[in-house]
């Protein structure tokens, strides 16, 4: 037992070397750092837009943080606006890691008015975006997006394991800065989500090589960067986020048929019943993806199947 006893406070002490160097290599990196130093026994409040970044949170802040989600299971952060109850729950938080999606860019002005002493984290920070007009679908004038239509950048950066490995970076460093004293908790946490992460590109990876250069069909084009990350192309039925007219569906039901098309997938935020038309017209079937997961690694990865199964029978 006493054996033991030295090796435990020997170890603490080389722990607390670890963190303590953590601490000072936080400290290089933003020495101007802004944010509130929280209690050591004080949770953090966090703020965040859509459900995938409770889980990238969580991950890095493990039992450190509380995490409250603004836009919730079913509703689209295309169309969201929150309530004046969550406006006021704001108020608890002590940073908010916003992500991109539209509404932000209404609420953003309001909260910095209401609650000035709340830090506003991006975490797109120091991510390669895909501008919307990468994104192929059929238009009225052919099956290619025209660049004077060009509605800005695709903003859902969470659908590739390799862009959320630099949010969670982000969120580590931001964590560390409020509560350096767990900052080795939140640089270890970092590390095995990081790992979690390269694991599961590198099992996507494997699943959709053989489909390189081919077609998948959405509803939405919510999976510009994962289609991107892994070789394959996104058409989408929704063009600059509306419906299809008759013209544009018609197109669109040609070029499926063209690439053998027999899935489309659609978003359980959004309707079916364009993807049912098409789907009709090709003899194929409407298939659903979730492209706001709760429980990341798993879904993702099941969506990476999804889609597999899908190529494989065009």
């Amino acid at each position: 037992m006493k054996a033991f006893g030295k090796v435990k406070t020997a170890c603490m002490k080389s722990r607390a070397v670890v963190v303590f160097a953590i601490m000072l290599s936080f400290g290089v990196l933003f020495p101007n750092a802004a944010l509130r130093a929280v209690e050591p026994e004080e949770k953090i409040s966090v703020l965040v837009s859509i459900l995938p970044q409770e889980y990238f949170v969580k991950r890095v802040g493990g039992d450190r943080v509380d995490v409250t989600v603004l836009v919730g299971p079913g509703q689209s952060p295309h169309t969201f606006e929150p309530s004046p109850r969550q406006m006021a729950e704001i108020s608890n938080a002590k940073v908010f890691f916003r992500i991109g999606p539209e509404f932000e860019e209404g609420i953003i002005p309001k909260i910095r008015g209401l609650y000035p002493d709340l830090e506003i984290v991006d975490t797109r920070a120091n991510i390669s975006m895909i501008p919307l007009v990468r994104h192929d679908h059929a238009d009225d004038h052919g099956l290619e997006h025209s660049p004077k239509h060009d509605t800005g950048n695709d903003p859902h950066i969470w659908l590739d394991p390799k862009r959320v490995m630099i949010q969670a970076e982000t969120i580590a460093r931001t964590l560390a800065r409020l509560d350096p004293e767990h900052a080795g908790a939140y640089e270890e946490n970092l590390r095995e989500f990081l790992h979690d992460l390269e694991q599961l590109d590198g099992e996507i990876s494997s699943v959709l090589e053989p489909f390189r250069g081919q077609s998948f069909y959405v509803f939405h084009p919510a999976f510009g960067y994962f289609a991107d990350s892994y070789g394959l192309k996104q058409v989408a039925i929704e063009i600059e986020g509306k419906e299809p007219t008759a013209r544009q569906l018609a197109s669109l039901v040609n070029r499926a048929r063209a690439d053998g098309v027999k899935v489309i997938f659609v978003q359980p935020q959004f309707s079916r019943k364009n993807a049912q038309a098409v789907a009709r017209e090709i003899g194929g079937a409407v298939v659903p993806i979730n492209p706001l997961p709760k429980e990341y690694l798993l879904e993702l990865g099941t969506i990476a199947q999804t889609i597999r199964e899908a190529l494989s029978r065009q």
